[in-house]
């Protein structure tokens, strides 16, 4: 059945405001819940952040206080959705045990994302970085044991993969070379700038996310690595946001946020099997309708423009949380050793990428590859979760590097 947001009507805009009773979500209970719907809540309280993040962003270069003052509504319903979502989660589990779970995100999103992107280029880049979070998941759940005696299976449940990525220490380059050439914003499929906005607001949130938490470890080796791998969610941050056409008006993005929000809780909506959480998609979903709504009349009156000219009449295939195991482990076999010169990649080594690689590292080893050491030498082994048989690089190397 299809779905024309642009046509729907939702919840009125002065029905929206919840009290406090309403806003008092049940958390998930980890033990019982579904890890995708843990998945769905971090990426959607990702996505609402971004959509607060944007419009305080607007309301700083908006000369007009009518704007401003329907921004600053909508603003505050988001910051309500915002705290719906986020507060779904867990009083229960530890930092490091939600970590693990934003590292899922991370992948299987991405993942997603890369399989269904229809732009060869932006295709690449979802390939690119998905390699990186998966190697993160890794170094993570090896941290996770050693902290907390907690095995990361208990959190992915099999649904992912845990093993070696793209390795963490070779993840980081020179700030030029994080900058990709973005999407023309007048040509480009309108599904690609769902991807876009979704893949940079997930990675937003895992940045600032680990930005907070990393100082609050005793442990010397889980303070260092969430140092190391936040500093790499920072180039990830601007790998996907550099996608995203710059040209694009304030008021086109307001419909894209909008828009894209639409399509999430659509999405998840459908997907999900917790009642409770359904419930809390719906819901949101007929609140951004209305938002939706608002945007697109403000783009007619300020921008001139119809929002069929930036967004489709339909909602594109639902976005899945699904395994993705088998093109992941294509993706190892195929881009391990890749790295990025300018907006584009490459598999040597260059000049630049060698001084960054020296400058941050100053021959001694990261705290990527120190956590893994201090597993060995506690366990006799690295931690790992590989139930599609052995890692595809390392098949290759016993098969003489034969594809």
């Amino acid at each position: 059945m299809t779905f024309n947001p642009l046509t729907e009507r939702g919840v009125p805009l002065d029905r929206q405001i919840r009290n406090w009773r309403e806003l008092d979500v049940v958390p998930l209970d980890p033990q019982e819940t579904d890890p995708y719907t843990r998945c769905r809540v971090i990426t959607m309280n990702g996505i609402e952040v971004e959509a607060v993040m944007f419009s305080h962003q607007f309301a700083r270069h908006c000369t007009d206080p009518e704007v401003r003052r329907q921004l600053a509504y909508i603003r505050y319903l988001e910051q309500q959705q915002q705290r719906v979502v986020n507060w779904l989660l867990p009083g229960m589990s530890s930092a490091l045990e939600t970590t693990i779970a934003y590292e899922q995100v991370a992948v299987d999103l991405t993942a997603w994302v890369a399989r269904m992107e229809p732009d060869p280029y932006l295709k690449q880049a979802y390939e690119f970085g998905v390699l990186e979070d998966f190697d993160h998941l890794y170094r993570y759940a090896n941290l996770f044991e050693i902290v907390e005696h907690r095995r990361a299976e208990k959190v992915v449940d099999g649904l992912t993969e845990v093993m070696p990525g793209r390795p963490t220490k070779v993840e980081h380059r020179h700030p030029y070379d994080n900058v990709r050439d973005p999407y023309d914003r007048n040509t480009v499929n309108p599904l690609s700038k769902l991807h876009a906005l979704t893949i940079m607001s997930a990675e937003q949130q895992t940045m600032n996310f680990y930005m907070n938490v990393g100082p609050q470890y005793m442990e010397p080796i889980a303070r260092q690595l969430y140092q190391e791998i936040g500093l790499i969610e920072e180039e990830h941050v601007t790998h996907y946001e550099s996608l995203v056409d710059p040209g694009e008006t304030w008021w086109e993005r307001l419909v894209n946020h909008e828009y894209n929000e639409v399509y999430l809780y659509h999405s998840f909506m459908e997907q999900e099997p917790d009642p409770k959480v359904r419930a809390i998609w719906e819901l949101h979903l007929n609140m951004e309708l209305e938002q939706l709504r608002v945007a697109c009349d403000l783009m007619r009156r300020h921008d001139g423009r119809e929002p069929e000219e930036v967004v489709a009449r339909e909602l594109p295939k639902p976005l899945m949380f699904e395994p993705n195991k088998e093109f992941l482990r294509h993706l190892l076999a195929t881009q391990m050793d890749l790295t990025t010169l300018g907006a584009g990649y490459v598999r040597d080594a260059h000049e630049r990428f060698e001084k960054m690689q020296e400058q941050i590292h100053g021959g001694e080893q990261p705290p990527s590859e120190r956590v893994i050491d201090m597993h060995r030498e506690k366990f006799g082994e690295e931690y790992r979760i590989e139930t599609e048989g052995p890692h595809p690089v390392e098949a290759l190397r016993q098969d003489g590097g034969r594809r």
